[in-house]
């Protein structure tokens, strides 16, 4: 079976950067499963694994475009001291929370200013061009209640 709409894609992965620093690896876990063609993974890999079969091995490289994105400056500012509780310490690289209109929004501290924080909310991978060693294990259709919820259900995937 080949990896296409609707068909749950479960495989081995190595995430590097540029330098070749390991970002994320299922070695030594599950395969990480998916369900191909519902915006489960990045779009540049789901493009990659487009018609492939279990045995497939490639080395895909994906462009901030393809990926999380380019960087967006206006996703970084600072923010006042009283927008965080009281008792709440600051620290660089901490990650902070905020209830947005979409749901929850994640932040990264950046820099401490005498005046509050500068948060980024970026993904931390947004303007990196990303290097996936990957291998296909297996590709099955996906069950009806996978498509309704539109993610894979059981090891790799998720259990409701």
């Amino acid at each position: 079976m080949k990896a296409a709409l609707n068909t749950v894609v479960a495989m081995h992965y190595t995430l590097t950067d540029d330098s070749g620093e390991v970002l994320d690896s299922s070695t030594g876990r599950d395969p990480l499963a998916y369900l191909h063609g519902h915006s489960n993974i990045i779009p540049g890999l789901e493009q990659a694994l487009e018609g492939k079969e279990a045995g497939y091995k490639s080395k895909v490289t994906v462009a901030p475009g393809e990926g999380y994105g380019e960087k967006n400056p206006e996703a970084v500012f600072e923010a006042p001291r009283e927008h965080f509780p009281p008792e709440m310490t600051l620290a660089v690289g901490e990650r902070v929370y905020a209830d947005g209109p979409n749901g929850r929004i994640s932040f990264v501290i950046v820099e401490l200013t005498d005046t509050g924080a500068v948060l980024d909310a970026n993904h931390p991978l947004a303007g990196k061009t990303l290097h996936f060693d990957v291998e296909i294990i297996e590709v099955r259709a996906a069950t009806t209640e996978e498509l309704e919820h539109g993610h894979v259900h059981g090891p790799g995937g998720h259990d409701h």
